[in-house]
């Protein structure tokens, strides 16, 4: 054989040897779209300590409970959360019914799209909002209500549908703790039902593995067949210290772990992180407005000013979604 074809031979057989260890890491690497940081590191220790048998930290599988908040945790929360633009979309869909609402507030200034005045309205405003596009159904219209508008609704920034903007670097997180026996559950402020249509698909969540805030549901038999129907009254608010009471209520279990982003989250992460054992908590921080948006301490949507401060006392870890993820989105 000459030379050449020798030479070429063995560069052939080397580089194909460094693509196969390059794709054997890849595929080893739980977390791929994690910078090597602090913070990927804490969650693979984590997992390794809980998860190994006759160690100091291990965890019986039955007891890896992990919850997440969802807006601005699992997927974006500005400019608005996601159910407030369904819920303005929803006034805007049934102002025809109710011509009333062109001089009636808080229906005016969503009509005019006036944002400030909005505002203003506070919250009994949202509230008279939920009522009207909230209730007045059955859970089954309401779901699929739901389904539909997540089908044709855009994000204004990104042009996409709210389900393709989740978090990537969770979606995988949610994975590997799955792979790893731990059960995940979402723990949030949003409506449980707007919500539960859609998790098991979008995250993998089971709708029984969802936890959030709800109106007053009802038993009524409507024209010979039984529904549950939604009044106006809020019935179990998930947020701050509700979400303790939630976890305890639905899942029955401290969690082990708990990721969140905001002060609403305080609590959750204060109850899973001071329970026995090994423990984990985690604060995503929206530090990247050139791929989402940056804001913490100054905002509408997602507050994270009391937790932020607590995070280095109580050793929580801040992820930077700027530093610690390679990507943000799926696509």
């Amino acid at each position: 054989m000459k030379a050449g074809s020798l030479f070429r031979g063995w560069a052939v057989g080397i580089v194909g040897a460094l693509l196969a260890v390059s794709a054997a890491f890849a595929q080893s690497d739980p977390l791929p779209s994690w910078n090597d940081s602090a913070n990927k590191q804490a969650i693979l220790a984590f997992v390794e300590a809980v998860t190994a048998e006759g160690g100091a930290d291990y965890v019986a599988p039955q007891d890896r409970i992990a919850t997440f908040d969802n807006d601005g945790t699992l997927w974006v929360e500005h400019p608005m959360y996601t159910q407030l633009a369904f819920a303005l979309d929803r006034v805007k869909a049934l102002a025809p019914e109710h011509p009333d609402w062109k001089n009636t507030p808080p229906f005016k200034a969503v009509l005019d799209n006036d944002m400030e005045a909005l505002g203003k309205a506070g919250q009994k405003g949202l509230m008279e909002i939920v009522a009207a596009t909230h209730a007045g159904m059955s859970t089954d219209d309401f779901e699929k209500i739901v389904a539909e508008w997540l089908t044709s609704a855009k994000h204004p920034k990104f042009d996409k549908p709210y389900t393709e903007l989740v978090y990537q670097p969770m979606l995988e997180l949610m994975d590997y703790l799955r792979a790893n026996g731990f059960k995940t559950f979402i723990v949030s402020g949003g409506g449980i039902e707007f919500m539960r249509p859609w998790t098991e698909k979008v995250y993998g969540i089971p709708s029984e593995q969802v936890v959030g805030s709800s109106i007053v549901t009802e038993f009524k038999v409507v024209d010979g067949i039984p529904k549950l129907m939604r009044t106006p009254k809020v019935g179990f608010i998930d947020d701050k210290a509700g979400k303790p009471i939630g976890i305890l209520t639905h899942i029955g279990k401290r969690p082990i772990a708990a990721f969140g982003n905001s002060d609403g989250d305080l609590q959750m992460i204060q109850y899973t992180t001071t329970g026995p054992g090994r423990r984990l908590g985690m604060l995503v921080h929206h530090d990247d407005s050139e791929r989402e948006y940056a804001y913490d301490r100054n905002t509408h949507f997602g507050l994270l000013d009391k937790a932020l401060d607590a995070a280095p006392v109580e050793g929580w870890h801040i992820i930077s979604m700027k530093d610690d993820w390679k990507r943000i989105f799926p696509d």
